[in-house]
């Protein structure tokens, strides 16, 4: 999606989009957990040693061989270029070990590991919390492995390899899953197809939480997809996330907030 395509499309979220602080939202579970997940900014102790990890990789401008298996290509890159761009931003980062912390998330997936920034905040809602991070790239997961072991993880289990193979025999070793965060394969296809495949772990307080939902027409379609799934009983489209709730004694019914 073309920049200027984006910048719309955000100035037409920013104009829909709730900005009440879950006022005027008559679901108590979704008031609850906008007033008391999305705007909770309570600075947990183990965030600003997360923080330093990012900024270590911010300044690091080592090259490394970065592998595309979308594009099935391989190239140099810098870790601070590939950090800069891809690292999910503090504020929604964040947002993830919340979400994880609210709902007490024991099985957590995530599929993208890049430098394991969202996975070390992911590991850190319970030391008991079991981790799988799914990632592609050999040279970018070595690096996340590295600031695993600084941060004192061992909650955190890495799998490399493409995740289009990899999902299915990962999903086996889960009895179920509590929280999923989806920043892979930016493709309609791809996306809806990780989805799809998580559900058979889902349960009612399941949350999967995807990436990038505005990130190009194929993920946009990919999102309205998503939303009318039956098993889908409510989301909240914060324009950079999409959050999917599966609870039963909710009504169906889609959010827009900003964030």
């Amino acid at each position: 999606m073309s920049a200027f395509k984006t910048a719309y499309r955000f100035c037409i979220h920013f104009l829909t989009a709730r900005n009440t602080k879950g006022f005027g939202i008559h679901s108590p579970f979704v008031f609850n957990f906008v007033q008391y997940v999305l705007y909770e900014k309570h600075p947990y102790y183990v965030f600003q040693k997360i923080e330093e990890v990012r900024k270590s990789l911010l300044s690091n401008h080592n090259l490394i061989n970065v592998t595309d298996l979308g594009a099935g290509k391989s190239r140099l890159r810098k870790v601070s270029d590939i950090a800069s761009k891809s690292l999910k931003r503090k504020k929604y980062a964040q947002l993830l070990f919340r979400i994880g912390h609210y709902f007490k998330a024991q099985n957590i997936l995530e599929l993208g590991t890049s430098f394991g920034i969202t996975t070390a905040y992911l590991a850190s809602v319970s030391s008991t919390s079991k981790v799988v991070t799914l990632e592609g790239c050999t040279e970018t997961l070595k690096i996340a492995g590295n600031n695993f072991r600084k941060l004192g993880f061992d909650n955190v289990q890495m799998i490399e390899g493409n995740i289009d193979t990899t999902l299915f025999s990962t999903l086996d070793n889960f009895d179920k899953l509590d929280f999923v965060f989806i920043d892979a394969n930016h493709r309609n296809e791809a996306l809806i197809s990780y989805f799809e495949q998580c559900l058979r772990k889902i349960h009612k307080t399941s949350v999967i939480v995807i990436d990038d939902i505005n990130w190009s027409e194929g993920m946009l379609q990919a999102w309205e997809k998503i939303k009318l799934h039956n098993r889908v009983t409510s989301t909240i489209d914060l324009f950079e996330l999409g959050i999917v709730f599966f609870n039963s004694d909710l009504v169906k019914k889609h959010y827009k907030i900003r964030y």
